[in-house]
């Protein structure tokens, strides 16, 4: 079938039906995230093994050489491969099922795909062969191999490619819709798209300017501090693109899956174009303790990163009230009462609230991370990782997990199977990440560094000792559950198809006030993107001008490597 071929489909729902195409082309998307998740998900729990001291890494010889691959796969895949085919793809869906129209140059997001992919297999080999162990971070002055840096940047070109095809369809939905407020999921992916093409530019900068000619040997050496600026200015807002589309769902489908409606289509679109304005400006705070950044950078940045925590504070405000709304139409009563009125026997629906109450966690913990005298003491300690374990390894994963259990039916045209054995999923996974992430936030406090293998420490103290315990605990639980989602995973695309009536429907939530009653300014584009260009100049300019002028390629030489 070619691209501009429609087929009729009779798959779940009503209004615009997605063609074999579209479904093909999201499907693939999920299928190597899922894929990764899989893969990255199952290499994990070796690292909460090794803090009870059962080093199964010996076993794995030569797949795997050591902690630290092991780590470096981890993060890459889960970090960076799972979340970002997986929202290329959602975000695919959510513009085309939002306008109710194909996209307006498709080959373009296959193209994204294809430079996504392509780029993802450059990455995997150097990974596999223990050339590219610099962690998901890949810190300078770590040096990897070429094809590491250049497959990792050529993701990220495949995922610019498909945010263009994204806003070029929205456009031409636009010109033939004038005056009418876009689609809320459709807007908020391609807002998200947005903050995406700004916030990696550091990246990329640091990738063209400094890694891949030196990883060449064109330049014999780096700049450890302006190459994790650089890191950084995208390393924070690399947090907001995994989010961003787990509220897509929580604002825009959650509450048709609950029963009831979204509660402000003004506060959604507010809280988006919020993050695209604060999510880049605060990378600074992952920077407290490097010397050569004034103080006062570190403070504004520090007061921008307490600004991300306002439209946060929106979203669960609105989402809330949202789902109270639904529960109350199911009958749910009293101050807190209704909550168990919510459709709990729902795997989608009890994935991504059990992702919100754990997500209420992580952004405390990250309120200690942005605090400059609390970071000085949980700074490079167990607690970082337990901090975004609660968020992008569970509001995010849990989310996007809750996603695929109606829409990889729904693209499939079949039936979620075993809807038990998915509840028994999600709540494994909401168990098993309290136990550890609360070890881990424990250890932080009591001083254990991160990024280290402590069953084979020779200095661990006795305080120590249960907590990792539990963090191997907590990682078997986890792994449990992983495995069940692969096997639901599975099972689902392999079942039988079934009656167009029987497949779940796309649950697109309807506003409990018009969307046509939201304010214009809340639907443009152009205002947004010059506050959020600004702001950006005015915390990371004169700071960069600084450190490239005094820019120093000296660390280090050549031949430097640690494992």
């Amino acid at each position: 079938m070619t691209i501009t071929e429609r087929a009729p489909s009779t798959v779940g729902g009503s209004g615009y039906d997605l063609s074999r195409f579209e479904r093909r082309l999201i499907g693939v998307h999920l299928f190597v995230a899922i894929i990764a998740l899989g893969i990255g998900s199952l290499i994990g729990p070796l690292q909460t093994f090794e803090y009870s001291n059962v080093n199964l890494y010996q076993y794995l010889e030569p797949v795997l050489q050591s902690y630290y691959q092991g780590l470096s796969l981890h993060g890459v895949l889960n970090a960076l491969v799972w979340t970002t085919f997986f929202i290329v793809g959602f975000t695919t869906f959510t513009t085309i099922r939002g306008l109710r129209r194909p996209l307006r140059h498709p080959r373009i997001n296959v193209a994204g795909f294809a430079v996504m992919l392509i780029g993802l297999l450059m990455a995997a080999v150097p990974l596999l062969l223990d050339q590219a162990t610099v962690l998901y971070t890949f810190y300078a002055p770590l040096k990897a191999s070429w094809a590491f840096y250049v497959g990792l940047t050529l993701v990220v070109v495949g995922s610019w490619i498909s945010g263009l095809g994204f806003f070029l369809t929205l456009h031409a939905w636009r010109k033939d819709n004038p005056g009418v407020r876009s689609p809320f999921i459709a807007l908020a992916g391609v807002i998200n798209a947005a903050m995406w093409q700004i916030a990696t530019i550091g990246i990329a900068v640091q990738m063209l300017t400094m890694l891949i000619p030196w990883s060449l040997g064109l330049i014999d050496a780096t700049d450890p501090q302006l190459a994790r600026t650089y890191f950084w200015f995208t390393g924070h807002p690399l947090v907001y693109f995994w989010l961003l589309p787990a509220y897509v769902s929580w604002y825009g489908m959650l509450p048709k899956q609950a029963g009831g409606k979204l509660f402000s289509d003004s506060l959604a679109r507010l809280s988006f174009w919020m993050f695209l304005i604060v999510s880049v400006p605060v990378g600074f705070h992952h920077q407290f303790v490097d010397p050569g950044i004034p103080q006062v950078w570190k403070w504004l940045h520090a007061v921008l990163t307490y600004g991300v925590f306002f439209p946060s504070l929106l979203t669960a405000f609105t989402v809330i009230a949202s789902l109270e709304y639904a529960a109350r139409q199911r009958g749910g009563t009293g101050l807190i009462g209704w909550v168990r009125a919510l459709p709990w026997g729902d795997p989608s629906v009890t994935t991504q609230l059990l992702a919100g109450i754990l997500f209420m966690f992580g952004g405390i913990s990250g309120l200690t991370n942005a605090s400059y005298n609390l970071n000085l003491v949980v700074h490079n300690t167990a607690w970082v990782p337990g901090h975004f374990h609660l968020t992008v390894a569970t509001a995010v994963t849990l989310s996007f997990i809750g996603i695929t259990y109606w829409m990889v039916p729904h693209l499939c045209g079949t039936q979620l199977w075993g809807r038990r054995v998915a509840l028994v999923q999600a709540w494994t996974w909401f168990v098993g990440m309290v136990i550890f992430s609360n070890a881990m936030h424990m250890l932080g406090l009591l001083g254990a560094p991160r990024r280290t293998p402590l069953g084979e420490a020779l200095y661990v103290p006795d305080e120590w000792n249960g907590h990792l315990l539990r963090v191997s605990i907590g990682g078997a639980i986890l792994l449990v559950s992983v495995i069940l989602y692969l096997v639901v995973m599975y099972k689902t695309f392999r079942a039988p198809k079934v009656e167009a009536a029987l497949v779940p429907e796309v649950p697109i939530a309807e506003s409990l006030r018009h969307p046509q009653l939201t304010p214009v300014w809340l639907d443009r584009f152009k205002p947004w993107l010059i506050a959020a260009g600004l702001l950006v100049v005015l915390s990371y300019g004169p700071q960069l001008v600084d450190q490239i002028m005094d820019m120093s390629l000296n660390s280090p030489g050549p031949d430097f490597k640690v494992w």
